[in-house]
């Protein structure tokens, strides 16, 4: 489980989970899991991010824990 703030500022800029995926050109689907914990691709999180009228860098107010899973790799020598 991924913890993010994607329900909060969704919903702040009163955007439904419909709108949201169209402006990213996502899924609404894809909005659901990742406001579940879900996690996501790098690119899915720059369209969510652009989506939502903030810049590439301010990610880490959406994606709080954002690690972009690089920093798990190479634990088990996997990738």
């Amino acid at each position: 489980m991924v913890k993010n703030h994607l329900r909060h500022f969704r919903e702040r800029q009163l955007l439904t989970k419909a709108e949201l995926a169209r402006r990213a050109g996502i899924s609404t689907l894809t909005i659901d899991r990742i406001e579940a914990g879900a996690p996501c691709r790098i690119d899915t999180k720059r369209k969510i991010i652009l989506a939502l009228g903030l810049k590439v860098t301010q990610k880490s107010k959406i994606f709080a824990s954002d690690s972009d899973s690089g920093s798990k790799r190479g634990k088990n020598g996997s990738s």
